[in-house]
């Protein structure tokens, strides 16, 4: 059987365009050394029980891939001897479920889901052979997972050790309209370059996302303590006592709230409020969270300063276009008329749009949210941009 402590594979994460950088970076602060980065995510190497860790702690990952087999093939016959040959009993039960999922970009095969059906067949038909008895199969995730990357001639195939996405943190019950997905808003609010000093400020909050990614991280709370299922849970030898030590340890990790929350997120939507406050009671962060019901113009804005994060509609889910153009030009001048001392970001997949904010913008970081390509993009927020209200003489 595959030692969990012994045996060193390559490991696949992945995760959702433009976040490659901050999944990289987070790799690396937990001690992994990254070998390859593309825009699906980052290479590295590490056991079975090491898979355990980054499903527990990473943010900003969707898949934790440890491959079982690299093979050179442009044949399904060829691919399929290939891995029958792989000891799939020491991974899965043969009295219990396997979900295949693939990627395939190859001229081996005309049906790409074909692929899997290879895979899913070579599995069981190992199973069959070894113990007299096969594993059920089908779509679900949430018990044993196999990955099959096939491009060209090269396949390779990985044990899926998260199971259902990483993303899945299980705390948004109530997500709302056109929600961020939680992985997508990790990366965002690393990107602000908040790391937890002074305000994180969330007008237009939606469900709350942005600012429940916001709060586990000022809290040190590992993202992977809200679920209670992943893919390595039902891979054979699995190790529990290590993983209640590894829960433990997190537990541990977590800091507590300072007197006065310094996340505030509001909305004008008091369904959106409630359901935002209700995502970060599951997510166990509503201490640390000021919830309000406002426009967003009347954010509560603490004089410490900090960074203040906009998600507006952009004409493709939320809104059309000729709704939305008034509305960014207010942000603009929410962002004059209050944001002294905060660093201002919106983000947004609309460019023309994002114009009509009326400020200059000295970052535009790249992301995808599903197929959209977005941008969030800061603004320096100097006192000289307030100018304007203090010459009415109101306060700031």
């Amino acid at each position: 059987m595959t030692s969990w402590t012994d045996d060193k594979q390559p490991l696949r994460i992945t995760c959702g365009k433009g976040i490659a950088p901050f999944l990289r970076a987070e790799t690396e602060a937990l001690g992994f050394k990254v070998t390859d980065e593309s825009g699906g995510g980052v290479e590295t190497e590490g056991t079975l029980e090491d898979a355990l860790s980054l499903n527990l702690h990473l943010r900003t990952a969707l898949r934790v891939l440890w491959q079982v087999g690299r093979f050179d093939v442009d044949d399904p016959k060829r691919l399929y001897a290939q891995v029958t040959a792989l000891p799939w009993e020491d991974w899965i039960d043969p009295g219990g479920y396997v979900c295949v999922n693939s990627f395939t970009q190859t001229a081996c095969i005309r049906d790409t889901r074909f692929a899997g059906l290879t895979i899913k067949d070579a599995i069981v038909d190992r199973l069959q052979k070894v113990h007299g008895r096969r594993p059920d199969s089908g779509s679900d995730t949430n018990r044993s997972v196999v990955f099959l990357y096939w491009r060209e001639r090269d396949a390779r195939v990985y044990l899926d050790t998260s199971g259902d996405s990483l993303s899945r943190r299980g705390y948004r019950k109530e997500p709302m309209k056109a929600p961020l997905q939680e992985t997508l808003a990790a990366a965002v609010v690393k990107a602000t370059g908040w790391t937890g000093t002074g305000a994180f400020v969330n007008p237009m909050c939606g469900s709350g996302t942005l600012a429940i990614e916001a709060a586990l991280m000022a809290s040190n709370r590992a993202p992977g303590l809200l679920r209670d299922n992943f893919g390595f849970m039902h891979i054979l030898g699995f190790p529990k006592e290590r993983w209640a030590a590894l829960r433990a340890g997190a537990q541990q990790a977590i800091t507590p709230w300072p007197a006065e929350p310094l996340i505030v997120a509001t909305d004008l939507d008091p369904r959106a409020v409630e359901a935002a406050r209700r995502n970060a009671e599951n997510a166990g962060v509503t201490a640390g969270i000021a919830f309000g019901e406002c426009d967003f113009a009347d954010s509560p804005m603490p004089a410490c300063g900090g960074v203040v994060v906009l998600n507006p509609g952009y004409g493709d889910r939320l809104g059309t276009v000729p709704e939305l153009e008034p509305l960014y030009g207010r942000i603009g001048d929410f962002f004059k008329q209050r944001g002294q001392g905060y660093t201002g970001f919106v983000f947004t997949g609309n460019p023309d749009l994002a114009k009509r904010v009326g400020l200059r913008s000295n970052q535009k970081i790249p992301f995808f949210n599903s197929e959209i390509e977005c941008r969030l993009l800061g603004y320096r927020l100097y006192a000289g941009t307030i100018r304007a209200k203090w010459n009415k003489g109101e306060p700031g």
